[in-house]
């Protein structure tokens, strides 16, 4: 009987290289660390899934359904959290992996939340603002029933932003008959935002970067400078890449490769930040940008360059492209851009991979500022949002080079032993119910 449900259940969410990723790091840093197996197998599947219809009338006056999810990984440690995503290849698989993501993510850095992830199948591209709103309004109304500032907590994430975060506020809100600012993060500072926010995700990239340069300097090995001699290349200057190329530049640090789902930009000497995101607010595109030669994403990922940031989608490096990558450090600016394969190959290369769930964990990070923030009806002034940032990233990347030190592992298996530890003791002391 468990037998059979347990390989029902694995078919169920495993259609996604994503959530199969995912679990296969799992089991590798089970095995490393001895975790008990029972805990293995529960962190395996998700506590909770939701799948709803979200019908919607169109500006043509027709309707049309969308399919709608929300996953909850796990929540041993507090509410769930994690982001909402419209776009057009969203599963019910790929959610779920990214939900167990969170749930590492969460736990390595500390914080008191389980990891969730919602979505709606949809291109937002296509969508006219009243569509959008109608989309989100509605999705929401769908899943409220398991959300809430102390049960699960979203936010925004690929195709969804801080409007899109009050719009959900909104209608959580009149649904309840009052205003309930907690049920989101990420929202606009005008109701309960938090300053520092918008940028969190990309300045925690930055960060990391940072404590991997120091690091590889102070135990002797070849490293970045951080300085005019060391280059970067930005694959996903969106969200989090743009704001991580911007900070970059702003110590310093050349960065000389950027792209998007339109292309990307390359120049040997240099790209000028600043400039694009002026020329992109006024062409909403970098396509054509005079002081740059066009280049591809897959000769982005092969440039030569100290310090690759792959900020964009998941399983952009894989086992047929990775030996064109040069990159010294590679920071998973998004989750799970580098596939098992690719991953040990540049492992066995000598490449410093800063992982996803450390990486990126500065947009869940300040999220929890904001919830916090929110309860306290005490809000924090920009600089103490970011010093506080800093904080907890330099303690997570010091947990993890411990880790990664105690069981002479990669740093990929060290974050996920990290976080799963946490869980582990957490898990086992409140038991199993019933």
């Amino acid at each position: 009987m468990s037998e059979n449900t347990g390989t029902l259940t694995s078919h169920l969410w495993s259609s996604s290289d994503l959530y199969r990723n995912a679990v296969l790091e799992l089991q590798e840093a089970a095995e490393t660390m001895k975790l008990d197996p029972n805990i293995a197998s529960r962190l395996q599947v998700p506590k909770r899934a939701m799948i709803v219809s979200v019908p919607i009338r169109l500006d043509n006056g027709s309707i049309r359904v969308f399919e709608g999810y929300r996953v909850q990984h796990n929540m041993t440690l507090g509410p769930g959290k994690g982001g909402i995503r419209f776009h057009p290849e969203v599963n019910l698989s790929e959610v779920a992996g990214l939900a167990m993501l969170m749930t590492f993510k969460c736990s390595l850095v500390g914080l008191p939340l389980g990891g969730a992830k919602g979505g709606v199948r949809v291109d937002p591209n296509q969508l006219s603002r009243q569509e959008a709103q109608a989309l989100t309004r509605r999705y929401t109304t769908e899943i409220n029933m398991i959300i809430g500032p102390d049960k699960d907590i979203p936010a925004p994430d690929i195709g969804t932003d801080a409007q899109h975060m009050a719009w959900m506020m909104d209608t959580y809100s009149q649904e309840k008959g009052f205003a309930i600012p907690g049920v989101v993060t990420g929202k606009p500072i005008e109701i309960g935002g938090s300053l520092g926010r918008a940028e969190s995700t990309g300045r925690g990239v930055v960060y990391t970067i940072q404590h991997a340069a120091k690091h590889l300097k102070d135990t002797g090995k070849p490293g970045p400078k951080m300085d005019g001699s060391t280059t970067v290349a930005v694959h996903g200057f969106g969200k989090v890449g743009a704001v991580a190329a911007l900070e970059i530049h702003q110590l310093g640090t050349k960065v000389v490769a950027i792209s998007d789902v339109h292309g990307g930009l390359y120049n040997k000497n240099g790209l000028n930040i600043p400039d694009i995101l002026s020329f992109m607010g006024k062409n909403r595109t970098f396509v054509g940008y005079p002081e740059a030669e066009a280049i591809t994403n897959e000769e982005l990922l092969a440039t030569p360059v100290d310090i690759l940031i792959p900020a964009a989608i998941d399983g952009v490096i894989t086992a047929e492209n990775v030996g064109r990558v040069k990159a010294t450090i590679i920071a998973e600016g998004a989750n799970g851009p580098i596939t098992l394969p690719a991953l040990k190959q540049l492992e066995e290369r000598g490449c410093f991979i800063i992982p996803d769930i450390l990486c990126n964990a500065g947009g869940v990070i300040v999220s929890y500022f904001e919830w916090v923030q929110g309860i306290q009806n005490f809000f924090w002034s920009e600089r103490e949002v970011n010093a506080k940032l800093a904080e907890v990233m330099e303690n997570a990347f010091k947990k993890v080079i411990d880790v990664r030190s105690h069981y002479n592992c990669g740093m990929k298996t060290a974050a996920l032993i990290a976080g799963v530890d946490r869980l582990n003791r957490a898990m086992l002391l409140r038991g199993l119910f019933p």
